[in-house]
Order: structure tokens, then C-alpha cells, then sequence
């Protein structure tokens, strides 16, 4: 993936070196690709020269370790392949569990790779039964940690690891990408991806798959012009759709937090400061959504009204 060469490098290099280190942490903003990353070097790391391997996500010296699914109707869609919901945190069981299957030795080599993705979403009773292991890791085991903010770990657990660091893309780049994963977009979607995506791929290419480029030009008109007559909030609601769901309704408020950061470069000092409470709570809103059953189309009505707070006047931006 784009952006990787560095990762690569130093993985590569440590690798091939005299002792390599028993736990990573792969750090950067989310959509960068670095599970992706972990796959990949996991299977570069159990490999055994000589002796056929499975594919990573089959790998026996590949354990993998998510939030499980939502409930028993999630764990349904799950095994038939469909899109399920997950829960929101990595339990200390999942952890346990691995560590079980850590005191026998690897089945196909003399290494195996433990994936946590990502490290963010573990409960604080699993991240000090992790510390355990991450102090005395059993022979030949490997951590990579996928963490979206490092700064949230422990020190204890951050002190452990040897940090791989995913840097953020720039715009050509995130062209290339979305050219690559998203090939056929119209300029409009293509340039606001970009624009909305602020250095990550995932972002980017989840932006062009959700259709938002009409979406984001009228959160445009929202932040300059405000909606005195709520038309504009009209017509937000009309472009992102009557019934838009859990998936759209997300995107929709990063596309809208995405907006005024924009705004704010431009801003003057006043209107700063009600950018800066505007996106204070659309962040607020942001995690408030996937907890909360909000009415899908009251919560567009509240993304535009919050960006329409932030327009250049007061007057113009009246709710």
C-alpha cells in the first residue's frame, strides 16, 4: 500500500538483524492501512523457508484479535460472509484465550504472530492481562499492535513495544489511491475525498464508496453561508437520504468535522471560536451516534445546524 515503504524498511531490517524485538506497535491515523501491514509482515515472520504456507488469514501461527460480533444475529452475518456490527471493546477473554493457546509451540515454525486490532479498543482488565505477556512473551511469539492513538495506552504497555510509525499521504497521493480503489469517480466526489480524507486512504476511499461529494458541497454552503430559511438543511437531508444508515450516518459526521476544520484556516478570530464549538460537538455527536438510537433524520437536522453555527455571521447561521 501506498506509504508503507518506511514501515517495511525497518521491519525488514529488524528481521534480518541478530534479535528482533517481541512486540510492535503499529501507530498512526486510522485508515493508513496498518492492519493491513500486520497481516502481511506476520506472514513474512512465520515463514518458514521451504515449507508451504496458508494465507495469513488461515495461518495457525497467525492469531488475529477483533472486537467479536455485536450479538448472535452480528455472529450469523459474520459466518455467512455479510457485514455485521461489532462490539465496541476487546474483552480480557479474548485475551485469556490466546494466552492459552500461547504455552503450546507454533504448529508450522518456530514463530507465531498475535494481531490486536487495535489496541485502542482493549478493556483495561485485557490490557493488564496483555502486560503479562507483553513482560514475558513465550518463546518465538510476536506482538503488532494496531493502535489509532498511542498517546491512550499505558506507559507500561507503550514502553514495551518498538514502534512502527504509518505516516499520514499526501494529496497526490490519496489521488493515486482513490484512482487505484475507486477507480471512475466523478472530479467533484474525487477532489472532496481528498479534501475530507486529511492524509488517510481509508478515509478517502470509504468517503467515495458512501457517495458524499453532493453532501460535503452543501456542508460547504452550510459553513459559508449559514441557513437562516433551513433550506440548505433541507437539502442536506435530501442528499444524504431519508433512512440513511448506522455506516452513512457516521460518514456523514466526519465529513461534516472534516468541513470545518477546512473552515477554520480561513477564519477570522471570532468565528474561530465558533468553529471550535462546532466541532467540539460534532466530535461529542460523533461518539455519541453509534450508542445512542438517534432518529436518522433529526441527526442531519443537528449536523446542520452545527455547521451552520460556525457561518460567517451570526445572522446568517440563525437556527
Amino acid at each position: 500500500m501506498l506509504g508503507h515503504e518506511q514501515p517495511w524498511t525497518a521491519w525488514r531490517a529488524a528481521m534480518n538483524g541478530h534479535r528482533m524485538h517481541h512486540a510492535w506497535l503499529l501507530a498512526g491515523r486510522e485508515g493508513l492501512g496498518k492492519a493491513t501491514f500486520a497481516m502481511a509482515a506476520a506472514a513474512e515472520l512465520v515463514a518458514e523457508a521451504g515449507m508451504p504456507q496458508p494465507s495469513p488469514e488461515s495461518h495457525p501461527d497467525i492469531h488475529l484479535l477483533i472486537p467479536l460480533p455485536a450479538n448472535d444475529d452480528e455472529a450469523k452475518k459474520m459466518e455467512d460472509r455479510r457485514p455485521y456490527q461489532k462490539k465496541r471493546s476487546i474483552s480480557v477473554d479474548q485475551i485469556r484465550g490466546i494466552q492459552r493457546r500461547l504455552v503450546t509451540r507454533p504448529t508450522l515454525g518456530a514463530r507465531r504472530a498475535v494481531i490486536i486490532d487495535s489496541a485502542d479498543l482493549l478493556e483495561k482488565a485485557a490490557v493488564n492481562a496483555l502486560l503479562k505477556s507483553l513482560e514475558e512473551p513465550p518463546q518465538g511469539t510476536f506482538f503488532l499492535l494496531v493502535t489509532h492513538q498511542p498517546g491512550r495506552l499505558l506507559p507500561t504497555v507503550r514502553s514495551r513495544c518498538q514502534v512502527l510509525r504509518f505516516h499520514t499521504l499526501d494529496d497526490d497521493q490519496l489521488a493515486r489511491a482513490l484512482d487505484m480503489g475507486a477507480p471512475g469517480l466523478d472530479e467533484a466526489t474525487r477532489r472532496a475525498a481528498v479534501a475530507v480524507a486529511a492524509g488517510s486512504p481509508g478515509a478517502a476511499l470509504h468517503f467515495a464508496e458512501q457517495d458524499l461529494g453532493q453532501v460535503f458541497a452543501v456542508m460547504q454552503q452550510l459553513v459559508e453561508r449559514g441557513d437562516p430559511d433551513f433550506a440548505l438543511r433541507g437539502r442536506l437531508t435530501e442528499v444524504i437520504g431519508a433512512r440513511p444508515d448506522r455506516e452513512r450516518q457516521m460518514a456523514a459526521i466526519e465529513a461534516a468535522r472534516m468541513v470545518l476544520v477546512l473552515a477554520l484556516g480561513a477564519a477570522d478570530d471570532a468565528r474561530r471560536v465558533r468553529i471550535a464549538d462546532a466541532h467540539a460537538r460534532i466530535v461529542n455527536l460523533a461518539a455519541q451516534a453509534p450508542i445512542y438510537n438517534y432518529d436518522p433524520g433529526l441527526l442531519v437536522l443537528e449536523i446542520g445546524g452545527l455547521l451552520a453555527s460556525a457561518a460567517r455571521t451570526r445572522e446568517a447561521a440563525s437556527r
